[in-house]
């Protein structure tokens, strides 16, 4: 490991998240399984049945990435999406599509925790665990940017249809694996060879219950996390359905979700910026902005419901990082990628929850 470059290891992860999220079908997928002519009840299910498949396998993905290595579940979680956009081609029906969009949950799930796992211990490798607060947020940022610029690529999706679209993923997803492939493995903890696998998932499964049992504030941290990112997230999503409604051209509707995109993108960088500030004084910020912005959605004045969307994309990501890296810094390396798939899967079970409510409170 004296070889290590970690500045090259770093780079490739914030390129394979430049390269991985940039999903210009995948941004717009609702709008092109419409075009399909998918009724909004077969849209809804299948956006439920992405939560579900999510809620399954957040947690097994964690404890995959703890035992087998952070390098092949990246590797595993490009070739989920590889699989999910062939699949998403060559569909016709309901439930060919629903495969698909498991296999898109399946690789969300696999990178989910285990980027930031990977990243954690080469730092740490170094001794430079300290600088995980700048890469928590530029990677945040650069996932924001390109998720915002494949929205800003909606019109273009739809121009060419879902299959040359998609085509366009695939090719995307293979360099993003071929990237993947490039990274460099961490060891830690015992080996492989040197313990059973089974013995491996079992301890690394009873460890993390036994952190999260006993850590109550750990616990608190998520689930408060959970709640506010899942708000500020539904209120950007029903917001698209919102602000035609409220007089917005439609031709401007993919460049103001690219603008309200890069409130996130600058709430993640703008972390690093504040490190003095207390987590709960971080909280209680971005409680009272995400509420803020809960509220403008029902102004019904566009130009109200686009700050809105935008100060609530700021304060969700500007907490996100924060409580990254408070996470990071309480747990230990064998545990990490499950304990951070946990926080994730807490997320999902919010989403499922508020999902219905926030679509009954703001339809």
């Amino acid at each position: 490991m004296r070889k290590f470059n970690i500045r090259q290891q770093i780079g490739k992860l914030y390129l394979l998240t430049s390269v991985g999220y940039f999903q210009i079908a995948g941004a717009s997928w609702v709008a092109l399984l419409a075009m399909r002519g998918f009724s909004l009840l077969e849209i809804g299910m299948l956006e439920s049945i992405f939560h579900i498949v999510s809620c399954i396998f957040e947690i097994p993905s964690g404890v995959a990435a703890d035992v087998f290595g952070r390098k092949k579940t990246m590797v595993m979680s490009q070739l989920a999406s590889l699989l999910s956009g062939v699949m998403m081609v060559w569909s016709e029906g309901f439930w060919a599509t629903a495969f698909a969009i498991g296999f898109s949950a399946l690789s969300y799930n696999l990178a989910s925790g285990t980027r930031e796992a990977l990243a954690y211990d080469c730092l740490k490798l170094v001794g430079k665990e300290n600088e995980y607060n700048t890469f928590a947020a530029t990677d945040m940022m650069l996932y924001r940017i390109a998720n915002s610029t494949s929205t800003l690529c909606a019109g273009l999706a739809l121009f060419l249809g879902f299959r040359k679209a998609y085509t366009a993923d695939i090719l995307f997803t293979l360099i993003a694996l071929f990237i993947a492939c490039s990274l460099k493995e961490v060891e830690i903890g015992t080996k492989t060879d040197e313990k059973k696998v089974s013995d491996r998932v079992v301890n690394t499964v009873r460890e993390s219950w036994h952190f999260l049992l006993l850590n109550k504030k750990m616990r608190r941290i998520m689930v408060i996390n959970a709640i506010i990112g899942a708000v500020s997230t539904l209120v950007l999503f029903f917001l698209q359905a919102k602000l035609p409604l409220a007089g917005l051209n439609q031709g401007m509707l993919g460049p103001v979700l690219f603008a309200m995109g890069m409130g996130a993108a600058l709430g993640s960088r703008a972390t690093s910026l504040f490190p003095s500030v207390s987590y709960k004084k971080v909280v209680l910020i971005s409680s009272l902005i995400v509420i803020v912005s809960f509220l403008l959605a029902f102004t019904k004045s566009p130009a109200f419901m686009i700050c809105g969307g935008f100060v609530g994309a700021f304060a969700d990501d500007f907490l996100e990082v924060r409580t990254d890296v408070l996470i990071n810094e309480r747990i230990s390396s064998e545990q990490r990628a499950t304990l951070i798939s946990v926080n994730s899967f807490i997320f999902s079970i919010v989403m499922i929850v508020l999902s219905t409510w926030m679509g009954w409170i703001m339809g």
